[in-house]
């Protein structure tokens, strides 16, 4: 990924944790164990939270080449603190893919009210919020019902955490399975790169990668798997953005951040049960 050879300074500041939720048990809800990757690491065990909703042919190709084996082994090729975490290359470097045709771009959706989603901030002309775990901003969703399709124009946006498809320097048609993890907010990258899923565990282990471009020592994705698939998976609960808990949380940070509030100065919690 050429954009990703420059990174400024402002990307370095990486968002605090949310602060701690203390929600009832109806305020939680499983993840479906076909939409979940799991990637086990040197260093521990990641679970993203898919979204085939807005990036259908990104989380196909991505379940598919984890099903098939071609990610086990790979290496974080490229890992820069504040900024980005980079795998998923056969030959572990940037120009490298599968046999797999290329995939066209997925960086925005058509958002309409059927589509669960919650509305945490309503900047002027937009909304910003959270599909599942995700965060997202779409244009003002009052215009929803003036439009032929009932929706309107949504996109996915780069908080720590967000999982992405890599590309060439032509942003149609080269994402094929290079993915990469943020590791800070970075929302000047919206529009130029299809975004599938969100870190919902394992955030940690992100940040304690081996750095370097590439690392003398890279960590690595020892196996990656899709949950469904796996004999002892455990249960994935993220907390339900529309209860009060989630309100609560939200309503803390804003007051915390003031003006400088961003969606992605929220995490949405969750927790894995054995």
């Amino acid at each position: 990924m050429t954009l990703f050879k420059i990174v400024a300074l402002s990307l370095l500041t990486i968002a605090l944790p949310c602060l701690p939720v203390h929600a009832a048990e109806a305020e939680w809800r499983a993840a479906d164990p076909q939409n979940v990757l799991v990637i086990d690491t040197e260093k521990g065990r990641l679970f993203i939270e898919l979204h085939p909703e807005i990036a259908p042919k990104a989380v196909e190709r991505v379940k598919r080449l984890a099903r098939r084996g071609t990610y086990d082994g790979l290496k974080f090729h490229r890992v820069i603190p504040g900024f980005v975490a980079q795998t998923g290359n056969p030959n572990n470097h940037d120009s490298s893919k599968t046999e797999l045709p290329n995939l066209t771009p997925e960086f925005r959706f058509r958002l309409n009210a059927a589509m669960p989603h919650t509305v945490v901030a309503r900047p002027a002309g937009l909304n910003e919020g959270f599909m599942g775990a995700l965060p997202y901003i779409s244009v003002d969703e009052t215009r929803m019902a003036a439009n032929p399709d009932q929706a309107v124009h949504a996109w996915a946006t780069h908080c720590t955490g967000t999982m992405g498809m890599g590309r060439d320097d032509t942003p149609t048609n080269s994402a094929n399975s290079e993915i990469y993890f943020m590791l800070a907010p970075t929302q000047r990258l919206d529009h130029e790169y299809t975004l599938l899923g969100q870190v919902i565990a394992g955030g940690d282990i992100l940040q304690s990668l081996t750095i370097g471009e590439p690392p003398a020592h890279p960590d690595s994705m020892i196996r990656v798997q899709v949950l469904a698939d796996m004999p002892k998976a455990p249960r994935i609960e993220i907390l339900k953005t529309d209860s009060s808990a989630f309100a609560t949380l939200a309503a803390q940070k804003r007051e915390e951040k003031g003006a400088d509030f961003s969606i992605c100065d929220i995490t949405v919690p969750a927790r894995v049960i054995p």
